[in-house]
């Protein structure tokens, strides 16, 4: 299963556009690859999708994008100026079936993957390197910032929207 672009998808393409030209992008989980096709088409010099999923990167690498399977970070070894990440950030449901949960499902919590995701990010990041994320007030928003500062980043909220169910939040973190 290829997780389809959706809401949080889009507010990260609005970003990618302003912050994409002349950098080096990571594309983590990158799901259908839209983050990825943004960014090259903004002007990026350089970019690598990543996803845990065989199938994915298959596919993105089918639309001609540099592609490689990877949890997380595990078969990164480079440096990005802009790292883009819209990562599964929902709390589990039990009622969820396996294949949906692993595009969906955060963790227990929701935050699991994103607070992971936040900790190793600083060894992947070049000297003014940026990171673009999307997560739902369905997560523990004061948990994503609590992580981010114990972390030494600094980030600003660059846009919410609210939807019927939830709140979506869109940060751009950088390091102190």
């Amino acid at each position: 299963m290829i997780y389809e672009p959706d809401d949080d998808s889009f507010l990260l393409v609005k970003q990618i556009k302003k912050l994409a030209k002349g950098k080096k992008v990571l594309d983590m989980g990158t799901g259908f690859g839209i983050l990825a096709e943004t960014a090259l088409k903004s002007g990026a010099m350089d970019i690598l999708a990543v996803d845990i999923n065989k199938e994915v990167v298959s596919y993105v690498r089918s639309k001609g994008i540099k592609a490689k399977l990877s949890d997380l970070f595990s078969s990164v070894d480079e440096k990005f100026d802009l790292i883009v990440f819209n990562p599964p950030y929902l709390p589990e449901d039990e009622l969820e079936d396996e294949e949906t949960r692993r595009i969906t499902t955060g963790g227990k919590n929701g935050y699991e993957i994103l607070e992971k995701f936040i900790i190793d990010s600083k060894d992947y990041l070049n000297k003014n390197g940026k990171i673009l994320i999307v997560f739902s007030s369905l997560t523990d928003k004061n948990k994503i910032d609590e992580v981010l500062k114990e972390n030494k980043y600094k980030f600003e909220c660059l846009e919410k929207k609210k939807l019927f169910f939830e709140e979506l939040y869109v940060y751009l973190i950088s390091r102190d």
